[in-house]
């Protein structure tokens, strides 16, 4: 990615439902060495695999007290550097789609953040097993949900980056308008998993 192309102004809209492309590495020239559909479902599947098994660990494990002190300091933890952040991320994606900001900008700020989000995100899945999340509250059910859905969002935003990328490496092309409705999308429900998960567990703690 560059820094040549600056996209300033607010993006213009262009009908173009098209994907984004495969990263080089995954491209041969005969074509994808992993189709795209196979890769994104694979690792959407792995996503679910690794959440259903922090859910059913977390209703059959136990931890003494100490062990549950620790657990909720990585946790605290964990929340500041992957919800720090998204935080980041997402408000300077909100700017570039007012026209404050540029897309270059945005794109390696993610670059930037992408792995201490993602550390993030597994340390609160590894220590909130420890945290003995009461399965049938309410509340719990919909903060496991909610987990979910910003581990898959992240999944998401991280097939939009291609096509972003791309937009930089051409000047003055206008934003089609399925790319600017996923990338807000994108931003709302990043929000909307993050806010709601850490407002679900602080209530929990008052109960």
């Amino acid at each position: 990615m560059t820094a040549s192309a600056t996209v300033t102004a607010r993006p213009t809209l262009a009908h173009d439902s098209s994907a984004a492309p495969l990263p080089a590495a995954w491209v041969s020239p005969a074509g994808p060495l992993i189709p795209r559909g196979v890769l994104i479902s694979a690792a959407a599947a792995g996503l679910c695999g690794v959440w259903a098994a922090a859910v059913w660990t977390a209703t059959h494990l136990q931890a003494d007290p100490r062990l549950h002190s620790v657990a909720l300091f990585v946790h605290l933890v964990s929340l500041v550097v992957g919800f720090g952040g998204v935080l980041t991320v997402d408000w300077l994606a909100l700017q570039w789609l007012m026209g404050r900001r540029s897309l270059p900008e945005v794109l390696r700020t993610a670059d930037g953040v992408h792995l201490p989000v993602w550390l993030g995100l597994a340390g609160l899945v590894a220590s909130g097993v420890l945290l003995h999340p009461d399965p049938a509250s309410p509340l719990t059910q919909v903060k496991l949900v909610l987990v979910l859905v910003v581990a898959l969002n992240g999944l998401h935003a991280w097939t939009l980056q291609p096509r972003l990328s791309a937009l930089c490496a051409a000047p003055g092309a206008a934003a089609p308008r399925l790319l600017l409705l996923r990338a807000v999308s994108t931003v709302l429900v990043s929000q909307l998993g993050w806010w709601g998960a850490t407002v679900i567990g602080f209530l929990n703690t008052r109960r």
